[in-house]
């Protein structure tokens, strides 16, 4: 039977850690006594199994297993069910990789569209992407639709809802996203731009549905949810069903002690994520440069058939770094540049010299 691989990193001593290998994979497979498993075939190919333990310094190990796939049900909410479900209740547990089977990458489905699709949406072929986001929460609708028309009419590429924006009485979803989609589209048609408008889902499966045709019937080009809030399982059906490109939102991602790369660049890519939003080293968060990289590799490397994903990185840029991220990431990326644009006193001409700096840095490579 064919099996995943979740790597953890595990805190416990030298004397202890086969023993707590071995708990772990009972843990994450059958949670039950070994000895009381009568099945034959439960017992060979359904029990997790340790497939290697190496010290990984400072009293820590890296544990690798293999989980029956067939456990998963090709459903991603279950995939994180079996990599971290109990464990994750266990303070010296740390998932950190996950790999998977070829032929089984492609039952989970992965981006629709990926770097490529966006790119064509974009009609930008080599250079690096720009996006911002509409703040703050508490604004009307007709506020939020008139700094998206002025954004637009800067030339950003993508403009999407901020992530605390929900259905609220400020500004409730219908009316937001309608009037925001008009204020994009007549920007676009008065500077032969192509802004595309990314709304943010929120809510439970009866309220994400009902907002994905208020957002269509809107004619939005691109959908944001925050997948650790609406879960894996709402990411990877939306990617099913919209016909939209799917912009993720690392919100509630630290708290899960799942390793940024394994979480931001595999997982959401995996359930259908076609863009990752993550924290850029130097900015309001903790990320440091190694994270960074590794996060855009995993979402853009070859992983079997998926498509690529293409990193966001965001969280307090500045257009005076337009240069240095793009040296850093190379042109497969989308820059994100929020407060720094809107607290402008002119916020199309803070984004025109936004996308200024970024063309003529893709023209130049």
């Amino acid at each position: 039977m064919d099996r995943l691989r979740a790597t953890y990193r595990v805190r416990a001593g030298a004397g202890e850690i086969e023993r707590r290998a071995e708990a772990l994979a009972v843990e994450q497979s059958v949670e039950m006594p070994p000895g009381a498993v009568r099945d034959a075939r439960v017992a060979d190919e359904v029990i997790g199994r340790v497939e290697e333990v190496a010290a990984d310094g400072d009293g820590h190990f890296r544990v690798t297993l293999g989980l029956a796939l067939e456990t998963t049900g090709f459903e991603a909410g279950q995939l994180m069910n079996m990599l971290f479900g109990n464990c994750s209740l266990q303070p010296e547990v740390e998932l950190v990789d996950v790999d998977l089977p070829e032929p089984a990458l492609a039952r989970f489905g992965g981006p629709r569209f990926g770097i490529v699709g966006l790119r064509a949406l974009a009609g930008a072929e080599h250079r690096p992407l720009t996006c911002s986001a509409l703040k703050p929460q508490g604004s009307s609708p007709e506020a939020l639709a008139a700094l998206a028309g002025a954004l637009a009419a800067g030339g950003i590429d993508l403009i999407k809802d901020d992530h605390g924006l929900a259905d609220q009485a400020a500004a409730p979803f219908a009316r937001r996203v309608e009037a925001v989609q008009r204020a994009i589209d007549a920007a676009n048609r008065a500077g032969g731009g192509r802004c595309v408008y990314a709304p943010s889902l929120t809510g439970g499966p009866r309220r994400l549905h009902e907002q994905l045709r208020i957002a269509r019937e809107a004619g939005v080009g691109m959908l944001m949810l925050a997948p650790m809030v609406s879960g894996l399982g709402a990411l990877q059906e939306l990617a099913e069903e919209a016909g939209l490109p799917i912009l993720a939102h690392p919100a509630l991602g630290g708290a899960a002690r799942i390793a940024p790369p394994a979480l931001i660049g595999k997982l959401f890519r995996l359930a259908g994520a076609d863009a990752v939003i993550y924290p850029n080293h130097g900015g309001r968060f903790s990320y440091g440069p190694h994270t960074c990289r590794a996060i855009a590799g995993a979402a853009r490397e070859p992983w079997g058939p998926l498509r690529a994903a293409l990193p966001v990185p965001a969280g307090g840029m500045t257009p005076q770094r337009v240069e240095e991220m793009v040296d850093f990431y190379g042109r497969d990326v989308m820059l994100l540049i929020g407060g720094a644009l809107l607290e402008a006193d002119d916020p199309t001409a803070a984004a025109r010299d936004f996308v200024r700096r970024v063309h003529t840095l893709g023209e130049a490579r």
